[in-house]
């Protein structure tokens, strides 16, 4: 008769909770009346202001966006939004007086207007919302 080793964790089955749980995404800002403007106002989005904070829907995306007195900037990106043509994304972004992030560092520069184009990743260019966190329009490679 063979007996199970104490040393031999019992097999565990997956969970379904998270399978089937709508998840979402969420950040932090300083002033939700500026991030509402930001998002609503100049980015277009449809903003749903609560009592906790602020939720967006771009698409079949959500975002919680909620107040912090203490609030620090991210230092990498929160946001995403996949666009078919960077160029006439970076140009509404101009439009709109949004200024795009530069970058010259060892692994990772943008040309004049902002826009890294890598061999490895996608074409994307990154600009800030009013609490300093940093979003990008990112062009995945199949549109280019």
């Amino acid at each position: 008769m063979a007996t199970k080793s104490a040393a031999t964790p019992a097999r565990k089955r997956a969970s379904n909770i998270f399978q089937e749980a709508r998840s979402f995404s969420s950040f932090s800002v300083d002033d939700l009346k500026k991030a509402k403007e930001f998002y609503g106002d100049k980015l277009g989005l449809d903003v749903a202001e609560t009592e906790e904070g602020l939720e967006l829907n771009a698409g079949d995306n959500a975002v919680f966006i909620y107040p912090k007195p203490n609030h620090t900037p991210a230092s990498f990106t929160v946001l995403n939004f996949p666009v078919e043509d960077i160029e006439a994304a970076v140009d509404e972004l101009d439009a709109l007086g949004i200024s795009l992030e530069h970058y010259d560092l060892p692994d990772m520069k943008t040309d004049k207007r902002g826009i890294a184009r890598g061999p490895k990743g996608p074409t994307i260019a990154w600009f800030k919302d009013p609490a300093g966190n940093i979003l990008s329009v990112v062009q995945p490679k199949e549109f280019e």
